[in-house]
């Protein structure tokens, strides 16, 4: 497989051409033209500025050589002070001017790439590391932002040199058509430079990624790595991609470091071959000492900004696989693509899915011609081994994955055609693993309404048992819940999840049940809060409680993507099928009758 094997291309990249780069970069830039004006404005001057100074100097060489008396020299003399004053302060407030357009730049781009990333399905999420997501957002806008730097600082070089190459010419014409014939050579050797350098630096990017995506997981996880005793195992997998990410970018930093030094010699061996043919020249008086010294200190100038050119042209390639990688991710196609945008107004709640058909990617099929009514208010729970599609359905109605065909509509609405923001404000949804974000429990509780008065949280809080669970809280309310409520045991994560469902009054509840035990009283508290929320929304649960599966209207069994049982608990037992079997494997222990019959064995 090679060193290098895990760098490829994630299926949504694409390559661009440097023209339509160009012209993204610019788009982000032309909002900004007052200020890019301004930019513009002091580079020409500083470039003036810049040319000026050797200009002066020589003028200052002949008048010494004339008349080392003469008062012109101590006024050319200010002149160069001046200019080197104009040049420091015109790069000063250039810089300012830079920096305020490149930061808002970096920034609109970072919202556009975060606003693509919040807007792809959950498909997305399930194929591509989040860990290589945040690196294009933040690293890679950030190296495109140091090239537009790069490229404002060589505008200022290029225009300082077209017009030392306008002196060089006065001064000299045939010296300076040496000059011309030998950038030509320059030119193409940086050319030969670009292919390679985009190269090393999407792999050096690539492998930055993996970086920040291992860092990313195994710090999520080190709480599993601790409990195996893996810790070292941790350490491996950072140190394999930190050494991947190593080599690479020696890689790219040798690719990218011969540059300067080929075309330095270069420069290097053209300045030689000048300087002694101008030197020729002023010996033999067809230029003047001064003239000569202009040139050649103008010829070093002229060639500094030429070099600089053809040698970031190498890390200019760096920035621009970075807007590459960038504008892939806001490029990128959703999986699930809405034929309309209906607004939703207030739902009943009636689910039907009718000859649903859909797979995940390439795998099997999970659903052929699927069927499903669920009434309005109703509530149905999903039992089955693991594989047989019950998540698949809460995430189908919820619109998180795109289905292959068939129909899925809520009240007469065919959810494809919908406003998926009105539609999904009126979803309530509890994942297996309920998450929770930094900050207090109120604002966790807050979360789908900002708004929500502290009298109604209180109020409603208070209803599941009593509030006690409130009182195990050490600040009640305003407990802080940690990264991902590290700091809340699992059934209060779930009650705060439950909570922040409840306040939302959805009209559809979802719920993926935590396989997790809790103590009785806890689990108690959250059949409260349940039987809270299925009072006044459809419900689809995917039950893993005998308590839940009791307390839905109707049980669907599935297996293998199809309904073979339906009913309630008592009828379905009474039919010793696939229910009672899935009823004895994993619902049958938690019932008060088999702990009872285990509490008599044990004493007998």
């Amino acid at each position: 497989m090679g060193f290098f094997s895990n760098l490829n291309p994630e299926d949504y990249d694409r390559e661009y051409t440097d023209r339509e780069l160009a012209a993204r970069i610019f788009h982000y830039l032309s909002p900004h033209r007052k200020r890019l004006i301004g930019v513009a404005i002091l580079l020409t001057l500083v470039a003036f500025a810049g040319a000026a100074i050797p200009v002066l100097v020589s003028s200052s060489v002949d008048q010494l050589a004339a008349n080392p008396q003469d008062r012109r020299v101590a006024i050319l003399m200010g002149f160069v002070l001046a200019s080197g004053i104009l040049t420091w302060g015109g790069n000063w407030f250039q810089r300012r001017l830079n920096v305020r357009v490149l930061s808002d730049v970096v920034m609109t781009m970072r919202t556009d790439a975060f606003r693509s990333a919040t807007h792809h399905d959950l498909s997305f999420y399930d194929k591509f590391s989040s860990g290589r997501v945040v690196s294009r957002i933040t690293s890679d806008t950030r190296e495109l932002g140091q090239m537009v730097v790069m490229v404002t600082d060589l505008a200022s070089q290029i225009t300082q040199a077209i017009i030392l190459g306008i002196f060089l010419a006065r001064i000299e014409v045939r010296l300076f058509l040496y000059v011309l014939g030998f950038l030509p050579l320059v030119f193409l050797l940086a050319m030969g430079f670009r292919k390679l350098a985009r190269k090393v630096t999407r792999d050096g990017m690539r492998a930055m990624a993996k970086v920040n995506a291992t860092i990313k997981e195994t710090v999520s996880g080190m709480s599993v790595a601790k409990n195996f005793r893996q810790e070292s195992a941790v350490f491996e997998d950072f140190t394999k991609a930190n050494q991947q990410s190593f080599q690479v970018n020696v890689k790219r930093g040798l690719v990218l470091s011969m540059v300067f030094p080929v075309l330095n010699t270069l420069g290097g061996a053209g300045t030689a071959i000048l300087v002694y043919v101008g030197g020729m020249n002023a010996a033999q008086g067809v230029v003047t000492v001064g003239s000569w010294y202009l040139f050649l200190l103008s010829l070093d100038r002229f060639f500094f900004p030429v070099l600089n050119l053809s040698a970031f042209w190498a890390q200019i390639q760096a920035g621009l696989s970075a807007a590459e990688r960038v504008f892939a991710l806001i490029d990128a196609e959703p999986a699930v693509v809405q034929r309309g945008n209906s607004p939703v107004s207030r739902l009943k709640g009636e689910i039907r899915i009718e000859d649903l058909r859909f797979r995940y990617e390439n795998d099997k099929w999970i659903f052929r011609d699927f069927n499903l009514h669920v009434q309005p208010g109703e509530s149905v729970a999903l039992v089955g081994h693991t594989g047989a599609g019950k998540s698949s359905i809460a995430k189908l109605i919820a619109r998180f994955y795109e289905f292959q065909s068939g129909q899925i509509f809520v009240d007469d609405y065919n959810i494809r055609k919908v406003d998926l923001v009105s539609y999904r404000q009126q979803l309530g949804i509890i994942s297996q693993m309920p998450f929770l974000f930094s900050g207090t429990v109120a604002e966790n509780i807050r979360y789908a309404r900002p708004n929500l008065k502290d009298a109604e949280m209180r109020e409603m809080a208070t209803q599941i048992g009593d509030g006690h669970w409130l009182d195990t809280l050490p600040q009640g309310l305003q407990t802080q819940v940690g990264e991902r409520g590290g700091q809340l045991s699992m059934g209060q994560r779930q009650l705060v999840a439950l909570l922040r469902v409840l306040v939302q009054h959805p009209a559809i509840f979802i719920l993926d049940e935590a396989t997790a035990s809790i103590d009785p009283f806890t689990e108690w508290q959250i059949q409260q809060a349940l039987d809270m929320v299925l009072a006044d929304s459809t419900s689809i649960l995917i039950a893993h409680r005998l308590s839940t599966v009791k307390a839905a209207d109707r049980i669907i069994v599935l297996k293998e993507g199809r309904i073979i049982e339906e009913g309630d608990h008592e009828s379905l037992l009474s039919q010793a099928g696939h229910y009672a079997t899935l009823y004895n494997t994993y619902f049958r222990h938690q019932s008060l009758d088999y702990i009872e019959n285990a509490k008599e064995q044990a004493i007998g």
